[in-house]
């Protein structure tokens, strides 16, 4: 399912940028595939509020086994596609750990 994760992760020096496609007021949470270029995640927080993006940070955060700060919302704030920096971490360590 994930075969073409890395589309959705580019290399940075400190960390690795993260494309996105939220699905928020999911039933169920968790990564659900592919969405073009960007890994698609529904999330059961509803879009308003913020709920959604602090939810998306919060689950990034256990996924990756990083520290919720080292998670920063590039873009799309209020959007369905959203760009993420990961610090501390290398493009074949988030590859492994969303997998």
């Amino acid at each position: 399912m994930l075969e073409d994760l890395r589309q959705a992760l580019t290399p940075a020096e400190k960390g690795v940028y993260i494309s996105l496609h939220i699905q928020p007021g999911a039933k169920r949470e968790g990564i659900t595939g592919i969405f073009g270029t960007a890994l698609k995640i529904a999330l059961n927080a509803p879009p308003v509020d913020g709920k959604a993006n602090a939810a998306l940070l919060r689950f990034l955060a256990g996924k990756l086994k990083v520290a919720k700060n080292s998670i920063e919302l590039c873009s799309g704030a209020s959007s369905r596609d959203k760009r993420v920096f990961v610090a501390g971490i290398t493009i074949e360590q988030a590859e492994e750990r969303l997998k």
